[in-house]
């Protein structure tokens, strides 16, 4: 089934509520759809928490969400490096393999969680959404607020140890289209596509720059500086309502419609921008530069603005 799109309009429902069917999810569910429907056949619930936020599979043998299986978003191939270039979109055979080791189906409908502290670990969840996206899998969705809204609920039932998902088939359907490479970045740049650096601020004017990763400092030329850190409410794991990310977008001269290319350092921010605008937002032709930052300013030749030159 297709996955119901949110928000066509601001009056739209903002995350789907309990008794509603699983194949009615959009692409933020709440924790009382994660209660009705966690152990139903054909969900798969997966817990990424990893080193990001702090977590590892320790946490989750100690406590998740019931019926939920495991994968660390920073250690079980979820990105690789490409051409020494880190975080990049593995092969699609290499997801495949990772994906059924997890029980996952075409036929299965996913919802991902991380541990729901702030923007950085969201876009944890983000980037395997956009990742399952990429593959040409539309049945997923990420759990609002991550394993912190559900496990801050009083009387929501903890589960303890580990779920062993029987091996799946799944197969990819590529979406070249929602890669853009180096040299289609930089053709978007000459025809004025709306370039948004998902980067904190001091990142954006080029006061710092991630080590060793980004080898020069600034931004693209033309960017615009939306930062992870406004899409979620008060930096938790909580995305902010549609009218408040409106107004973010407009404050940062961000349009909501039209052509836009997300960036960042890896990738990993850019998802989290690129869900908002793209799955909150409704804005279909929003994209994620996978190699960002670190792919560009690799490329002495590819131009770069500093906007702050610290001493």
């Amino acid at each position: 089934m297709k996955n119901v799109s949110v928000l066509t309009a601001l009056t739209a429902v903002w995350i789907l509520g309990s008794g509603v069917a699983w194949a009615d999810a959009t692409p933020l569910v709440n924790t009382q759809w994660i209660k009705a429907n966690a152990c139903q056949p054909g969900v798969v619930i997966l817990d990424i928490r990893n080193q990001l936020d702090g977590h590892s599979k320790i946490d989750y043998l100690r406590g998740h969400i019931p019926c939920a299986v495991y994968s660390d978003y920073m250690k079980d191939g979820w990105r690789t490096k490409v051409n020494n270039i880190p975080g990049m979109l593995p092969p699609a055979k290499d997801l495949e393999k990772l994906i059924g080791s997890l029980g996952i189906s075409n036929n299965d409908h996913v919802v991902i969680y991380s541990a729901g502290l702030n923007g950085l670990d969201m876009g944890s969840a983000t980037r395997v959404y956009w990742t399952f996206k990429v593959l040409g899998h539309d049945n997923v969705s990420i759990l609002d607020g991550g394993y912190a809204a559900y496990a801050d609920e009083k009387g929501n039932k903890i589960e303890t140890g580990a779920n062993t998902p029987k091996p799946a088939s799944f197969t990819a359907q590529l979406r070249k289209d929602m890669i853009p490479g180096e040299a289609d970045v930089a053709q978007a740049m000459k025809e004025g596509v709306v370039m948004v650096d998902n980067r904190p601020n001091d990142q954006f004017l080029g006061v710092n720059r991630s080590v060793p990763a980004v080898k020069r400092n600034g931004t693209l030329p033309g960017a615009k500086n939306l930062p992870e850190s406004w899409l979620t409410d008060n930096n938790t794991g909580s995305f902010r309502s549609p009218a408040e990310l409106k107004a973010l977008y407009k404050e940062a001269g961000v349009p909501v419609t039209g052509k836009e290319i997300n960036f960042c350092n890896t990738g990993h921010w850019a998802s989290l921008g690129w869900f908002v605008s793209s799955e909150l937002l409704g804005n279909k032709s929003a994209k994620v530069y996978d190699g960002s930052m670190s792919q560009w300013s690799a490329n002495a030749s590819l131009p770069m603005v500093q906007k702050v030159k610290a001493e």
